[in-house]
C-alpha cells in the first residue's frame, strides 16, 4: 500500500476515532474527506507511523483539530492510536442531532482505538454548548461505558481552575412539559 494511502486510512481513522467515538459526536462527519495541512509529515510505512507537525489542521465536516504535533499508529491487530499535543492542542464538533457543539483542549490529547478511550492531559477542558463545562489536569472518556473521570492537579495553574481543583458547570436539564420540546440528553456518566 502507498504511503500516502496508509496516511490517509491511518488518519482518518485515529481522528474519526477519536472524536466520534463519543456518542455525542456528528455521526454524518465520518463519511466527510478528510483535509489535514501541517509543515511537514512523516510516514513509517513499515511500522504504520505517521507524524504530522507544525500548525497541524485537521477537518472532516464539522470536526476540526489542532495541535502542534499529530501522531498516529496501527498496531498488528489494526487497532488505531492517536496523540494530539500542542499550547493546547484543540478540537471541535458538532453534536450529532443538537445545534451545539462539543469541544475540548489540552497539552495533550490521547484516543486508544483498543480501549475506545479518549484522554486529555495537562489543562484539560471539556465543553458541551450551550453551557455545561468540565476542567482539570486529567480526563478520562471511555466511549463503551459512556463514563468519564475527572481529576486535579498540583501546582500553579495545573488545571487551569483555582488551586488545581476540578471544576465542573451543569446546567439544569428542562423537561419537555417546560419547554414544549424535547429534553437536551444528558452529559456522560460521572
Amino acid at each position: 500500500m502507498p504511503a500516502s494511502r496508509l496516511t490517509a486510512l491511518v488518519f482518518s481513522a485515529c481522528c474519526a476515532g477519536l472524536i466520534s467515538a463519543s456518542a455525542l459526536a456528528e455521526r454524518a462527519d465520518r463519511t466527510k474527506p478528510i483535509n489535514l495541512e501541517s509543515d511537514r509529515m512523516h510516514v513509517d510505512d513499515a511500522q504504520k507511523t505517521s507524524v504530522f507537525q507544525g500548525k497541524v489542521v485537521m477537518t472532516q465536516g464539522t470536526l476540526s483539530i489542532r495541535a502542534d504535533q499529530v501522531t498516529l499508529r496501527q498496531d498488528k491487530d489494526g487497532y488505531q492510536y492517536g496523540s494530539a499535543s500542542g499550547n493546547p492542542a484543540t478540537f471541535r464538533q458538532k453534536r450529532d442531532g443538537a445545534d451545539g457543539y462539543i469541544q475540548g483542549e489540552a497539552e495533550r490529547i490521547e484516543y486508544n482505538g483498543k480501549l475506545d478511550r479518549v484522554e486529555f492531559f495537562n489543562r484539560a477542558l471539556l465543553k458541551r454548548e450551550p453551557a455545561d463545562e468540565v476542567r482539570g489536569n486529567y480526563i478520562s472518556y471511555d466511549s463503551r461505558t459512556e463514563y468519564f473521570t475527572v481529576t486535579g492537579g498540583a501546582g500553579p495553574g495545573a488545571s487551569g481552575s483555582p488551586g488545581g481543583r476540578v471544576h465542573a458547570v451543569i446546567q439544569p436539564r428542562t423537561t419537555g412539559e417546560e419547554t414544549g420540546k424535547t429534553p437536551a440528553p444528558d452529559m456522560p456518566k460521572q
